[in-house]
This record gives structure tokens, C-alpha cells and sequence, in this order.
């Protein structure tokens, strides 16, 4: 994915590449109805995310994904993007995990994520720890789901000093 933002920056290798205010882009993950059902059906079984009648007269108006299943549809996509560019050692969680819009069948979902603070662990200075504020749109821009989250990564700098 392209952006028009100066702060867009989509590969990184290691901790050192990582700067505040940076942008990375991910995605595009188009979401099914069979999906969403075989998630929910597993993970979240109430009506309006397994049955489309249900759904319609339900508060969302439609069959729509778990806020569960959003964030693993999140994380698919950021992890696929990791697998290729990064080196991400974990997190150690989530905090402010909000879901804003319902993500119905048919949706294309992205994900923005903005890096708010670098710092190297105190406890274990090889790793280089960031947080970082998580968005996910859709395919019209809008907000569906945002969190704030801690990712570790390994740090070139202590590499180099082995």
C-alpha cells in the first residue's frame, strides 16, 4: 500500500529502523461471510455474527465480524507484513482496544500503524521496545478498530557488540 504520507516508511529489520511518528501501512484483507461464521461460530456465537436474518434486525443492521475476528484479521496483517520486512520478537499486550464501526461481508480491511515512543528494555538491552497506536480501516477509510500495543524487537546495535 502507497502513501502520500512523508512519515511512510513500510520496511524495517530491526529496532534501529524504527522512529516516532513513523507510519507503516498494511493490508488489504478482503472479509467474507463464510468467515465471519466459521469464526464466530467457533469463537463468538451470538446471532448477529452467524445468522444474516438474525443480523438484520439486530443493532448492526447485517451479518458482521466478531471485534475478535477483527483483530485477528488485524494481526494476520500485520504478521504477514512482519514475516517479510520486520523481526518482531512479541508483544507484551494491548491496551485501549476499541471497536468503532462493525466490519460487515465484503469489507476490505487496512491497517495503519503508528509508532508513538522507542525505548531499549531495561531489563534485557538487546531488545528495543516501541508502542504504538494500531488502526484499522476499511476500504472507505473509515475507522473500524484501533489499540495501542508494545512490540519488542531485536536491537542491530547490541548484535554488533557480540
Amino acid at each position: 500500500m502507497s502513501s502520500a504520507n512523508p512519515a511512510y516508511k513500510p520496511k524495517y529489520h530491526a529496532f534501529e529502523d524504527m522512529k516516532v511518528g513513523q507510519i507503516n501501512e498494511y493490508g488489504a484483507y478482503k472479509v467474507t461471510a463464510e468467515e465471519i461464521i466459521e469464526f464466530a461460530s467457533k469463537y463468538d456465537p451470538q446471532p448477529f455474527h452467524l445468522d444474516h436474518e438474525a443480523a438484520k434486525h439486530s443493532l448492526f443492521g447485517g451479518l458482521c465480524a466478531s471485534g475478535w475476528h477483527t483483530c485477528a484479521m488485524t494481526m494476520s496483517m500485520m504478521v504477514a507484513d512482519m514475516m517479510e520486512n520486520g523481526s518482531s520478537l512479541g508483544s507484551p499486550g494491548v491496551e485501549n482496544l476499541r471497536w468503532v464501526k462493525p466490519v460487515y461481508p465484503g469489507d476490505t480491511l487496512s491497517v495503519r500503524m503508528e509508532i508513538l515512543e522507542t525505548r531499549i528494555s531495561e531489563s534485557r538491552p538487546e531488545i528495543g521496545i516501541i508502542k504504538a497506536k494500531t488502526t484499522t480501516l476499511n476500504q472507505k477509510g473509515e475507522v473500524v478498530q484501533e489499540f495501542i500495543s508494545r512490540g519488542m524487537f531485536p536491537r542491530m546495535e547490541a548484535e554488533a557488540s557480540n
